[in-house]
Formats: C-alpha cells, sequence, structure tokens
C-alpha cells in the first residue's frame, strides 16, 4: 500500500475554529475549499509535490455549517492530479449544495466531462505556481479550453503577481469566465495603487470576463494573523472596483501552511472588513457565485 503520510512541515487544519461574530447572509457560499483523500480510499498522486493530511467532506460539510454557510465550491487539489474521484465523491454527497472545479487532461473524453458535469463540476482549474506544479505549454491548456466550452465551464487560474506580465497575452486571450484565485497573489508588502497591483487592476478593468477571488489572507499577508491588516486594502479595493465580479472562499483545508494554520472563523469575521456594505457582502457571498456556478 503506498504510503500517504503528511509531509512533515506540513500544518493539519484547525479541528475547532472559533464561532466567527460575523453570521454571512441566507444562502451565502464558500467558493474556494478542498477535499483531500482520505488517500486510501482516493489515492494521492504520483506526481503530487506535497502530501496533505487526509480530510475528507464529512469535515467539509461540518465546517461549512458551522460558519454559517449554505453552499460550497470544491476546487481539485493539485495533490490529486487530474484523478477527481475524491472531488466528485464529496459533490454527489452534497446534492445541489456544492459544485466542483477540476483539473482535466488534454486526453479527457467527452463522457469523462458529461459525467464531471452530471456531478456538479462547472470548470477546470489552471495552475501555473511553480512550486506546485510544472506548467504546460499555451497549446495544452488551449485543447482543453475547446473541450470544454460546449459546456458552458470557466476557467480558474492561480498564479503569482510576477508572472502576470508574462502570461498576460495567453489570460486576456481565454474566451470564458475566467476566475483568478486570490487576487493573483499580490505582494502586500507592495503599495496596493503600486504598478504591480495595477496591472491586476487593469486586467480586470479591460477584460470583463474576469473574475477575482478575494481569499486567502493568510497566505499573502506579512503582518500575521488574526487579523491580516496589510491584505485588507488589496482585497477591499476589488471587491469596491468589481462589486459584481469577486468571490470569498476560505481556502479550507489550507493546503501548503507552514508557518501557521487560520482560524477559519476569524477569517469570517474578515469578510465586513473588505466588503463594508449589506449590499457588497451580498454580491460578494451569494448573488456572484450563485450566477457563476447554480445558473
Amino acid at each position: 500500500m503506498a504510503d500517504f503520510r503528511m509531509d512533515a512541515d506540513w500544518l493539519c487544519y484547525d479541528p475547532a475554529p472559533s464561532k466567527p461574530t460575523y453570521a454571512p447572509p441566507p444562502g451565502a457560499v464558500d467558493a474556494h475549499c478542498h477535499v483531500f483523500g482520505p488517500g486510501d480510499v482516493f489515492p494521492y498522486a504520483s506526481e503530487r509535490k506535497y502530501t496533505p493530511c487526509d480530510v475528507g467532506k464529512e469535515q467539509l460539510f461540518a465546517l461549512r455549517d458551522f460558519l454559517g454557510f449554505e453552499r460550497n465550491v470544491i476546487v481539485q487539489a493539485t495533490c490529486h492530479g487530474a484523478d477527481n474521484r475524491a472531488l466528485v465523491d464529496a459533490l454527489r454527497a452534497a446534492g445541489d449544495r456544492a459544485r466542483g472545479i477540476a483539473t482535466v487532461r488534454d486526453t479527457v473524453t467527452d463522457e469523462e466531462l458529461t459525467d464531471l458535469h452530471d456531478a456538479g463540476v462547472r470548470g477546470v482549474r489552471f495552475n501555473f505556481v511553480r512550486r506546485l506544479v510544472d506548467p504546460k505549454p499555451d497549446a495544452y491548456y488551449r485543447t482543453i479550453i475547446e473541450r470544454i466550452a460546449p459546456l458552458g465551464w470557466q476557467v480558474v487560474i492561480y498564479f503569482e503577481a510576477a508572472d502576470l506580465e508574462e502570461r498576460w497575452d495567453f489570460f486576456t486571450s481565454l474566451p470564458t469566465t475566467v476566475v483568478v484565485d486570490h487576487m493573483g497573489r499580490p505582494d502586500v508588502a507592495k503599495p496596493v495603487d503600486g504598478p504591480e497591483f495595477g496591472r491586476f487592476i487593469r486586467l480586470m478593468t479591460e477584460h470583463e470576463n474576469v473574475v477575482s477571488k478575494v481569499s486567502c489572507p493568510e497566505r499573502l499577508s506579512r503582518s500575521g494573523p488574526p487579523n491580516y491588516d496589510d491584505v485588507i486594502p488589496f482585497a477591499r479595493t476589488l471587491v469596491e472596483r468589481f462589486p459584481d465580479r469577486v468571490l470569498w472562499g476560505t481556502d479550507w483545508p489550507h493546503p501548503n501552511m507552514t508557518n501557521h494554520m487560520p482560524d477559519d472563523g476569524a477569517l469570517v469575521d474578515i469578510i465586513p472588513r473588505i466588503a463594508p456594505t449589506e449590499e457588497l457582502r451580498q454580491k460578494l457571498l451569494v448573488d456572484n457565485p450563485m450566477r457563476l456556478y447554480w445558473r
């Protein structure tokens, strides 16, 4: 049997998060979360660059209810590669309360895509973060996009801010809805009105098919928990400038964290700081994800 022990320098998720003081509106969606294994049921990919702690659908659904959310968008984790069985299992168990973002190869069949769609998958994820994956040539991704286009799926892209200029032409040529993970991972030590984040603002300004997740302060912050003050201006800027094209998610169970494990209740309590009005919070947590995933 394969050895799927968690990487020694990893932290496992917080099993006892605080109860948030902020109560999300009815119908709220956690639009970015994961399931990992368990490895003895849904083995991790041989090509993975990390091995997580086992944490499956039961823990995810319990957290959803505890935090006050009604739905999840579950994103295929890179440690599972293009084997979407753990994702599909969670989607089928959730019924209409979850949608999924899958990872597929360019050899995926129409039958496989149809099965994923029927399970609740509504997009594919392309990861360009080199420490997590080995990115493919653009032509590889374009082949997949041609395959998913008839299903009306979106493309989710994960990259770091320094890579945006290099991949600008490719990202801006995508014909689908394009959802960017974690604000394109800005360097929050740089000014929010500086040229680097300005390039991301330009991406969203000039391309109305681009949506951003205003998530993962625990990954981006240098000031640290529980408030992550240095991330707030970046997320709030996007929420206020593009209120109809932002999403929020926990990123639970927070893969690849090595310095601290966030309190998911504290993450929920950040929402009113980045979306300061009830109208903005309704769009961020309910209207936008429902339009993108449950239409």
